[in-house]
Order: structure tokens, then C-alpha cells, then sequence
């Protein structure tokens, strides 16, 4: 796949993407390209087993023209989701469907070698599994925990991940692994894979991922928005108004140190996200009540964002968004209580459809889109 970034081979194969199989004539009126090119560029894809025959299409008079369509399962993607304190590692095929997965609780303060090692072992165990090789890769998406350089693939003072600043995970990763290495922060692949999979026809988006810790992915004009050093859509640390607790990131009153699972958990004496879940689940009230006013102080914050980013949808995701409609309908309250209705008229906050997925599917996404269009 290293060339599908050049202008003919990524535009015709952009063209079967859907899965709808098409002549060549077809694919010259829609690409625009000469029909020596499209010709040329159809018998590299199938040389390359990216694109096969489909049957032939209706006869307008001599012999019927035949039909190529993109075949998903020549090569696979590797998606791992390194979490702060779990690792899920999946194969999917060229399109993101998730073919089969691994998850393990890991500790991302084990630093960059156990956590890669893991990767790589995990990687190669589903390819095995799959009676496919290595050299099957198409390429291999990573989500980490804290703020990436994208266009290097390296921690950036990320502060739950000791010992990962400027870690070359790129190059750990490509000495064991075929195809191309992308590494985003993991909120950004979640929008990307929210995105990709449930509103592709949506411009502008908003992922939150409330767990541990608290971030956003955004998604601005369709394409995703990272920010000068990757560190677009940190609001787990903005301050939260009127609020002055300690934040692991060394300032006070951060809305990570008020609003998060951990903050949470820690307010009701419990260990995690999966314990205020099953409280909130069985009708525990200061549960609850402790879930819907994190959710007020999230939304209060996204307020600012909605008046800042006009996102025609808000996603929230990550895992205290399983805690039912409670912490969703303080994020409701806050932001349209505190945006102005123009911004609100057509605004969605909804919970992620693609709930553990996303980030698994973003990953994907990532490799994907690299491929094609080389960014």
C-alpha cells in the first residue's frame, strides 16, 4: 500500500472505498483521470490485491465491460488503544471492522518498553491466530493517554505517562512491525473513529471522553483538529469555576480534578468508573447525584466550547458515559443553560454509539487515511 497516496492510485481507490463495484468507464467520469491512467492504476491495485473483478456490467452493445471493487481483506491494520491503566490491541480489515481483539489491564506508568513489548506480543498473537503474517500490515494506528506530536509520533509532556516524554514510539514499533506507524492521543482517534463510523456526514463534532481523566477530540470541517503541539481539545484542564482541589498536572481547580471518574471515585470511596457504574446502576443516590453534577461541571465547560466551535453534535463517551442518562443530562443542563440558543438550535449531545470501540476504530482510521492521502 505505500504508494496510495500518490494521485492516481488513492483517487481510484477512494472511488471503491463504499464497496460498490464499478467499470472503468465509471471510475474515468467520476475521477477525472485519463483513461490510460485509471487502466494503469486499476492493474497495480489489483497486482496488489486491493482491488479484484466483480463481474461485468450491462452490455451496451459488444462486450460488456467488467466491474472492479475493492477488496478489504488484502491487507489489515493493526489498532491498539493504550489506556492508562488497560491495553486493547485489535486486527481489522482495510474498511476498520474489527476482526478480533485482545484487552488486558496494563499500567501505562510501566513506561514505553512493557507497554510496546505488549503491543507487539498482542499483535503478532491475533495475526497468528488469523493465519496471516506480519507482512500483512497495512500499517498500525496507537492511541496513547496524553498529548502526541503528531507529525512525529512522540509523548509531549504527557502527565500520566512517566518516562514516555519524547519516547520514540514510532521507531519501537517499526522495528518489529511491517507498514507504517501512526500515534495520536487516544480522545483523537475516539473522534476520529466516532466519526468515521456513525457521522461521517457531520462537519463539526465533538468527542468528550469522561474516564479517568477528561479530554475531547475535535472534529472541525470534517477533518480532525489537533492544534499546534497536539494538544487540541485538552479541557480537562481548564479550571472549573469556583473550584481550587489539586490536579495531577500540578495546577488547582482543573475540571479533570472535579468532574473525572477518578475525582469521582474518590468522592465516594470507591476504586473506578466501574464501581460508580454499578452504584449509579442499582439506584444509589449519592451516586447519582455525584455522576449528574459532574456532568454540570463538564457541561459548563462545553458551554464555552459550543460558543467557541459550533458543533452541530457533542459525543460523550469513555466509561463513566455508561453511568446511564445521568451524566449526560447535567452536560445537557449546563450547556444549554449557559450557550446562547443559536448555537444550541440544532445541537445533539449524545452518548457514543460506538462506546469501547471507537478508539479501536479511529486507530484504524488513522492507518487508513494515511494511506490514502498521506496525512
Amino acid at each position: 500500500m505505500s504508494d496510495l497516496g500518490t494521485a492516481g492510485s488513492g483517487a481510484v481507490l477512494r472511488l471503491l472505498l463504499d464497496g460498490q463495484p464499478r467499470t472503468r468507464a465509471e471510475l474515468i467520469d467520476l475521477s477525472g483521470l485519463a483513461r490510460s491512467t485509471v487502466t494503469g492504476r486499476i492493474e497495480e491495485l489489483v497486482a496488489a490485491g486491493l482491488v479484484v473483478p466483480s463481474g461485468e456490467a450491462a452490455s451496451t452493445g459488444g462486450r460488456p465491460p467488467a466491474r472492479f471493487r475493492f477488496n478489504p481483506s488484502a491487507r489489515l491494520i493493526l489498532a491498539a488503544d493504550v489506556g492508562a491503566t488497560h491495553l486493547s490491541v485489535a486486527l481489522t480489515d482495510l474498511t476498520g471492522s474489527i476482526l478480533d481483539r485482545s484487552a488486558t489491564a496494563l499500567n501505562i506508568a510501566e513506561g514505553p518498553e512493557a507497554v510496546l513489548s505488549a503491543v507487539v506480543r498482542t499483535g503478532r498473537a491475533l495475526l497468528r491466530k488469523a493465519r496471516r503474517s506480519v507482512t500483512d500490515l497495512a500499517g498500525t494506528g496507537v492511541g496513547l493517554p496524553g498529548p502526541v506530536e503528531h507529525s512525529t509520533g512522540r509523548p509531549n509532556h504527557p502527565p500520566i505517562m512517566p518516562g514516555w516524554d519524547s519516547y520514540d514510539v514510532v521507531g519501537r514499533l517499526s522495528r518489529e512491525l511491517a507498514g507504517p506507524v501512526l500515534v495520536d492521543n487516544d480522545v483523537n482517534i475516539m473522534a476520529l473513529g466516532e466519526h468515521a463510523t456513525e457521522y461521517a456526514d457531520v462537519e463539526h463534532l465533538l468527542f468528550v471522553k469522561v474516564a479517568t481523566g477528561i479530554g475531547a477530540g475535535v472534529i472541525s470541517g470534517g477533518r480532525l483538529h489537533r492544534g499546534t503541539q497536539g494538544a487540541a481539545g485538552d479541557i480537562g484542564h481548564i479550571q472549573a469555576a469556583g473550584h481550587t482541589e489539586h490536579c495531577r498536572c500540578g495546577n488547582r481547580g482543573c475540571l479533570e480534578a472535579i468532574a473525572s471518574a477518578a475525582a469521582i471515585a474518590g468522592r465516594l470511596g470507591v476504586r473506578g468508573s466501574v464501581d460508580i457504574v454499578d452504584l449509579v446502576r442499582s439506584g444509589d443516590t449519592a451516586a447519582t447525584a455525584a455522576v449528574r453534577q459532574a456532568g454540570r461541571e463538564i457541561g459548563t465547560v462545553l458551554a464555552a466550547c459550543v460558543s467557541l466551535l459550533n458543533p452541530s453534535v457533542i459525543v460523550v463517551g469513555g466509561s463513566l458515559s455508561q453511568a446511564g442518562d445521568s451524566l449526560l443530562a447535567g452536560i445537557r443542563e449546563a450547556i444549554y443553560a449557559r450557550s446562547l440558543p443559536l448555537a444550541t438550535t440544532d445541537l445533539r449531545v449524545v452518548t457514543s454509539r460506538s462506546g469501547q470501540d471507537a478508539a479501536l476504530r479511529g486507530a484504524a482510521t488513522l492507518v487508513l487515511q494515511h494511506q490514502l492521502t498521506g496525512n
